[in-house]
């Protein structure tokens, strides 16, 4: 699993994204609401990722490593 930054696509705004994580549709949304109200931003579910506004890289990798899920942060 990875956590990345990304902006292409959205006027230079950057996002979080979370990839590679082995849950279900349903399953991702319960966790991105839970990683959205963690980081006090909104955020979505789009192509089995989770994208949460603004750069919230070492908070999310601290979280998703604190539940049990072996990640890495991708990119600078």
């Amino acid at each position: 699993m990875r956590v990345s930054r990304e902006t292409a696509g959205r006027k230079g705004k950057g996002v979080s994204v979370i990839s590679g994580l082995p849950l279900g549709p349903a399953e991702l949304e319960v966790l991105a609401g839970e990683l959205k109200r963690r980081c006090g931003s909104g955020g979505t579910v789009r192509d089995g990722r989770i994208e949460i506004q603004g750069d919230h890289r070492d908070l999310l990798v601290a979280e998703l490593a604190a539940r049990g899920y072996q990640v890495k942060r991708a990119g600078g």
